[in-house]
């Protein structure tokens, strides 16, 4: 009797987690980040750097080494800073089609100023200012005349490019020795690596921009506005001040990179950054930034960035193409990623 109410003796476990536990449970999490809408574009897009890069080391000598990277940061650098505005305008679902008139105009206004003899620390605040009231009038025009943000920003477009011709209708050379020396300055990094001043303004700008998002309220009102317009307004968010604000932000960011870019070319032409508008929203949305707005990250479009200027660089290496297999394999990219973005948000519904 006394063994019949015993509990039954258990066999005792004595190795690990039987069969591919561990494995099955790495896969699973390797499947939902790339089918995420959120991760999944940007993984991608950090694979498909990593991929392309590797690819440029295998076939070309010299490709794969430290200088060449940094100099995708050093050409690219205010593309890097145009990307990061407009990311937070399409992270609202907007959209801005102003930015490379906006960067030519900026290099107009700081090459007539300086040519007239203005100081570069009058000049650069300037055109900051002046570019940012840019942007609050379209936020305005967007959010009280509720003009079309594809409208009210190809307005913005033709008046800053026609301005450009009103200052001037040729090239002006930038002579100011204060602005080539900035210009023409290097910061050495060890074993013969450098940068220019415009990488460190460009990571600067990208580390604010990462922290505005990730750790402030504006920053979660931009998501907010993107993933439901009118759920942000229930939840009591500032979005009619959100919706201005980008693209504030927007305008000071092409102004500061068309600041960059004349460091780049120390000139300003009216005719210059004609189509870098679409380059910017090209390094975005192949960054991972849904073009409908709610999911996206400003590191993403840094990678973004450098995709297109990493295949510019295999482009320039091979030396028999054209550049405009940079614009076919841009466009080709960019179906890609939205049809990419298309699918994973289908499956989240």
């Amino acid at each position: 009797m006394t063994k019949l109410l015993e509990a039954p003796e258990r066999p005792i476990r004595t190795g690990g987690p039987v069969g591919p536990r561990p494995r099955a449970g790495l896969a699973r999490s390797i499947r939902n980040l790339l089918t995420s809408p959120k991760y999944g574009p940007v993984t991608v897009t950090a694979v498909l750097f990593v991929a392309i890069f590797i690819i440029g080391g295998v076939r070309y000598r010299g490709f794969f080494s430290g200088q060449v990277f940094l100099n995708l940061l050093v050409d690219n650098s205010y593309l890097i800073v145009l990307a990061v505005g407009m990311t937070f305008v399409i992270l609202t679902g907007g959209i801005d089609l102003s930015v490379g008139a906006v960067v030519a105009l900026s290099g107009m206004i700081a090459a007539s100023l300086l040519q007239t003899g203005w100081s570069p620390a009058a000049v650069i605040p300037l055109i900051l200012v002046l570019t940012s009231v840019l942007g609050l009038l379209v936020g305005l025009m967007i959010h009280v005349f509720k003009v079309q943000p594809f409208i009210a920003t190809l307005a913005a477009m033709f008046l800053a490019r026609g301005l450009c011709y009103v200052i001037s209708q040729n090239s002006i050379s930038i002579t100011d020795p204060t602005f080539v020396q900035l210009a023409v300055a290097r910061i050495p990094l060890g074993g013969n690596l450098s940068i220019t001043p415009s990488v460190i303004i460009a990571l600067v700008v990208v580390a604010i921009a990462v922290w505005v998002l990730q750790a402030t309220r504006f920053g979660r009102t931009v998501y907010a506005i993107g993933g439901g317009e009118q759920s942000g307004l229930l939840m009591g968010l500032p979005v009619a001040r959100t919706k201005v604000l980008v693209y504030v932000i927007s305008g000071f960011c092409s102004g500061l990179a068309g600041v960059l870019f004349t460091f780049y070319t120390l000139s300003g032409y009216p005719l210059t950054a004609i189509g870098t508008e679409l380059d910017a929203i090209a390094a975005v949305v192949i960054g991972g930034t849904l073009l409908t707005g709610g999911y996206g990250f400003v590191l993403g479009s840094v990678l973004g960035v450098l995709v297109l200027g990493v295949i510019q660089t295999i482009i320039t290496f091979e030396g028999t193409l054209s550049s405009w297999w940079t614009k076919i394999f841009i466009g080709a990219l960019l179906l890609v990623f939205i049809i990419l973005q298309k699918v994973l948000t289908a499956r989240r519904r």
